[in-house]
């Protein structure tokens, strides 16, 4: 059986999304992968995060991120990290990791800068299963595995809900995966997700959260951001 690799896409920002042919589906907006990845997920969860986080000494802040995916989601939050010298300790989940015959094509240095190319590849290829520090200010450990069984690691302040669509992917939005995921995470930790549908933001607000649909990026009217608010 011929694999289908996802394919390289534009958007309109200027900046590569895939498009994958098993899901029907791109991994970012097409109005802009970057603007995208930085409203949703670097803006409204980490830094909406980061205005009540009070950081300890030598305490990382710890983020999990559903979907890997390009890696453009830690490389924002790693080129965060270094900036404001914020320790982050990342852990994403991947079922479907990138080969090198796609990630080693993918170029955000017109969008994001200079060197940047250089730590995405570091990212993708650095070993899956254990902590890697890929700066002196973020560390990654990639998981290989099925969100559906597995135990989330504990402690969480920033979650980055970057699942393929309810449509493409049903059991990744069941409410008793927000019930754990809830447990796992600290008092006033943040989840973003780009996913505005009611039935993921009632299933966000069975599970403890409280939730608010908030302005999305160019192309999408609203997107959900749920803080957990009781400890």
């Amino acid at each position: 059986m011929m694999v289908q690799y996802p394919e390289l896409q534009a958007t309109e920002d200027g900046s590569l999304t895939l498009y994958t042919p098993c899901f029907g589906e791109h991994y970012h907006s097409t109005h802009g992968a970057v603007q995208e990845s930085r409203h949703i997920y670097t803006g409204l969860a980490l830094e909406g995060r980061l205005a009540t986080w009070h950081q300890d000494k030598g305490k990382a802040l710890r983020l999990f991120e559903v979907g890997l995916g390009t890696g453009l989601n830690a490389l924002l939050t790693a080129l965060i990290a270094n900036k404001e010298q914020i320790p982050i300790h990342y852990t994403s989940i991947e079922k479907y990791p990138l080969p090198k015959e796609i990630f080693h094509h993918l170029s955000y240095e017109d969008v994001i800068g200079k060197g940047s190319d250089e730590l995405l590849r570091r990212l993708h290829e650095s070993p899956w299963g254990e902590d890697v520090c890929i700066t002196p200010f973020f560390t990654l450990h990639k998981v290989l595995g099925d969100l559906t069984d597995y135990t989330f690691p504990q402690a969480l302040d920033v979650v980055y809900y970057d699942a393929f669509s309810p449509e493409a992917q049903p059991e990744l939005w069941e409410e008793r995966l927000f019930l754990s995921l809830y447990d796992a995470m600290n008092c006033q930790a943040t989840l973003a997700t780009y996913c505005a549908k009611g039935v993921v933001r009632r299933a966000l607000q069975h599970a403890g959260f409280s939730v608010e649909r908030l302005p999305g990026p160019p192309g999408k009217r609203e997107v959900l951001r749920a803080v957990k608010v009781r400890g």
